[in-house]
């Protein structure tokens, strides 16, 4: 089975959210022997974030759409992720994905554009279109011996420079979205049907909403059956106040795909109801947790005797930070020695320092920023209880990653991991008097702590990105019979 693979984050160094998703999917599969190419929408380096934001031209005219990208080794989308220890390794990854050929739109990139110059015509043997981009910026940026060769070239540089930065260059990693998310999807959905035409596949996968114009153009213009793969919603993210333009791309993806994947059952219900996806295209694919990586060593406390809550994740309205502060409050009012984590980023994490001052516990309280690698595996050694207080969580991976790391945890019951753990505790997002009440029980009775670790060791083993791919190959060979 060859799968055309679209998805806007391949981070493997970044914990949750929906690059670890695509990464623990396309790593099993990879295993399967499943031919994937997985397009991305710029090269991925260890200083990119949980989102990339592209600078793209205010219109891309159809004259100037790019007809050819280069293909890259995973070395090459992954550069200066090579470090010593850190999962994302470009080395370890050009080992683990012998069948995953990585795409992505290189740093320098150019190349023709229908009814646009052709860089003088057929290039000289050894001269790649990607030597030649560099070679503009570094002319551009005055390094005469660049401008020299050039024009031994013979290429018309001037207007070929300004055309190549217009539509190629493309912004440094951003931890925020773009300030252009509809102009970047479509710019994407251009890029992956010019990829699409020099490929072989059987079956298109998107992940979330970013990506459903691309799968959606593919599709109508190669004709093979389109997955898409639901990992949030708008409601998850802006409750009831939804942006009216994501919702539209949504439903108008999850209409136009063949099968709809929903992360839970929790997420199905959403897609019948809100989005009007028949019953007979939904299916529901549980996510998984890498199970063959290594256990880092553990770290030390944060202070002798101290007991350590952790809240991990974006700082959202989504992930309910507010009612983990609240929670910490109450604990606090019946356990000294705690001190609460939280670590990640988002629009409301200044508002949650000043909730925290408000309260009276701002030095019970420990803001990390952003964590990635390593790091988040420490932070899970770190701590005696891992807190979930989402609002609204399709899924909730870090749930899974906590229980691999020995950490018990309680979880909101608006999740979709509650509906395959048995061994979390569960609690309304909105009850912080119970949540508190189930943290201090978690802190001060050994024996549940330890019931829940066995327990959910137990159980977090079942919950594998393999198994995620099977329920994936099913829905592949449903809608393309007789592919192996």
């Amino acid at each position: 089975m060859r799968i055309f693979m679209l998805g806007w984050e391949f981070p493997p160094f970044i914990a949750g959210g929906l690059g670890t998703a695509c990464y623990g999917l396309t790593k099993a599969l990879d295993r399967m022997g499943q031919r994937v190419t997985f397009v991305l929408p710029k090269p991925v380096s260890a200083d990119t974030t949980s989102h990339v934001e592209l600078r793209s031209p205010a219109s891309l005219r159809e004259r100037r759409m790019v007809r050819r990208v280069t293909e890259r080794s995973i070395a090459d989308v992954l550069p200066g992720a090579a470090s010593p220890g850190v999962p994302g390794s470009a080395e370890l990854l050009a080992r683990e994905f012998a069948n995953v050929v990585f795409r992505a739109i290189p740093a320098g990139f150019s190349s023709p554009y229908p009814g646009g110059p052709d860089f003088g015509g057929v290039l000289p043997a050894g001269v790649t279109y990607q030597t030649v981009a560099e070679m503009m910026i570094r002319a551009r940026r005055g390094d005469a011996g660049a401008a020299e060769a050039l024009r031994t070239l013979g290429l018309r540089t001037e207007t070929q420079v300004d055309e190549f930065e217009e539509i190629g260059e493309i912004a440094p990693g951003s931890a925020n979205y773009g300030t252009d998310l509809f102009g970047d999807a479509q710019r994407y959905a251009r890029l992956a049907v010019a990829l699409a035409r020099s490929e072989e596949f059987d079956v298109i996968h998107a992940h979330d909403w970013l990506t459903y114009p691309a799968g959606m153009a593919v599709r109508a213009m190669t004709g093979k059956p389109l997955v898409v793969h639901v990992h949030a919603t708008e409601f998850d993210r802006s409750g009831e106040n939804v942006n009216q333009g994501v919702y539209d791309v949504e439903r108008a993806g999850m209409h136009a795909a063949d099968r709809v994947l929903a992360v839970s059952m929790l997420t199905r219900n959403v897609c019948e109801r809100r989005y009007g996806v028949s019953p007979r295209k939904l299916e529901v694919v549980y996510n998984g947790v890498e199970q063959e990586r290594q256990q880092p060593v553990p770290a030390q406390g944060i202070a002798a005797g101290d007991k350590i809550v952790l809240f991990l994740g974006r700082i959202t309205m989504q992930k309910g930070p507010e009612y983990f502060i609240q929670a910490a409050k109450r604990v606090l009012e019946k356990v000294q020695n705690v001190k609460f984590v939280v670590a990640g980023s988002g629009d409301l994490a200044l508002r949650m320092i000043e909730m925290a001052a408000e309260l009276g516990i701002g030095q019970r309280v420990l803001f990390t920023g952003f964590l990635r690698g390593a790091d988040v595996e420490r932070v899970f050694q770190m701590a005696d209880c891992y807190v979930m207080p989402s609002v609204s969580e399709p899924f909730g991976i870090a749930a899974l990653e906590a229980l691999h790391n020995d950490t018990p945890v309680i979880i909101s019951k608006t999740s979709g991991v509650a509906e395959v753990l048995t061994s979390a505790l569960k609690v309304d997002f909105w009850d912080t008097d119970e949540m508190a009440n189930k943290i201090v029980a978690v802190l001060k009775y050994p024996p549940l702590a330890r019931t829940l670790r066995e327990y959910g060791s137990f159980e977090v083993r079942a919950l594998t990105w393999d198994g995620a791919a099977n329920r994936c190959v099913q829905v592949y060979r449903q809608l393309a019979p007789g592919r192996a």
